[in-house]
């Protein structure tokens, strides 16, 4: 019986199937490399993507269409400073679904708002189911000038009204449409930012009602003193023919007005004429007075 034997072949050629070694470490890093990139930037891409009422990573005042519209309502309704509170959403103290005044004196310079009113204000909102963040931390209010810098009764205001709670907010709408926000941490070491401002048009908004804000402004504000007009001076008819005595009077009682403030009062109203140095001729200046 004969016995064949397999005919064996020099390997003289690489084979074509896949080498099934282990790959090097050089090999498995870059591999290891590559996925952890790769996963990097699904998770950023998933992290950043903005969810309706989210918080975002990074802090911005945001709006609801009706929210600023209300808002602008407002602060063209009159010609003096108005303050309210801003409501948020339940998962995101810094998206605004509307704007609400309480009863207020409100001057061109400053607001004050009625301690029962704020009272009830309070318990409204905490009957409805809200937490204080979500009604007592957004302070909100408008300047008749073209400046949103706050004034030094203000910053007085938001020290003393805000500076115990754990955070707050200070925004302020100018007449020309400038705003500001800052945000402010009043625990651990505690800081604050400026952060920028949105109205957010990618959720489910309800529709203007000018009849129920105009009922709310007629509740809620009470004028003291005199309101002056901070924006551009429109020319009239006595403008074009002279009518120097009617100035003069008009000077008169703008003088007599402000003597009536209160020096806090005064002090703003300076500092707002101040920032608006389109009021004024090159050869004139604000009194230090």
């Amino acid at each position: 019986m004969t016995t064949i034997k397999p005919e064996t072949k020099p390997q003289t050629e690489a084979s074509a199937e896949p080498s099934m070694r282990p790959p090097s470490t050089t090999e498995r890093k870059d591999g290891q490399h590559k996925a952890e990139a790769d996963a990097e930037r699904k998770t950023a891409s998933r992290s950043h993507a903005k969810k309706p009422g989210t918080m975002p990573l990074s802090p911005i005042l945001r709006f609801s269409p009706t929210a600023w519209a209300k808002l602008l309502f407002f602060r063209d309704r009159g010609q003096t400073e108005i303050g309210g509170f801003g409501i948020s959403a339940e998962n995101n103290p810094l998206y605004l679904k509307d704007f609400v005044t309480v009863a207020q004196e409100a001057t061109s310079a400053s607001i004050s708002f009625d301690d029962e009113a704020v009272a009830d204000f309070f318990d409204r909102q905490v009957d409805a189911g809200r937490r204080p963040e979500q009604f007592a931390r957004l302070w909100i209010h408008t300047h008749p000038g073209a400046s949103p810098v706050p004034s030094s009764v203000d910053e007085e205001t938001f020290q003393r009204v805000f500076g115990r709670c754990d955070w707050a907010l200070m925004f302020v709408l100018a007449r020309g449409g400038k705003t500001y926000a800052r945000l402010r941490f009043n625990v651990g070491p505690g800081g604050q930012a400026m952060i920028p401002v949105e109205v957010d048009y990618s959720e489910a908004f309800s529709a203007a009602d000018h009849e129920a804000w105009e009922a709310e402004y007629k509740t809620a504000i009470r004028t003291r003193g005199s309101a002056w007009d901070f924006g551009p001076p429109s020319r009239t008819v006595d403008d074009v023919f002279g009518a120097e005595p009617e100035e003069d009077r008009e000077a008169d009682d703008w003088m007599a007005a402000f003597e009536e403030l209160a020096p806090e009062d005064r002090r703003a109203v300076l500092e707002e004429l101040a920032s608006r140095p389109d009021l004024w001729h090159e050869a004139q200046e604000v009194m230090p007075w």
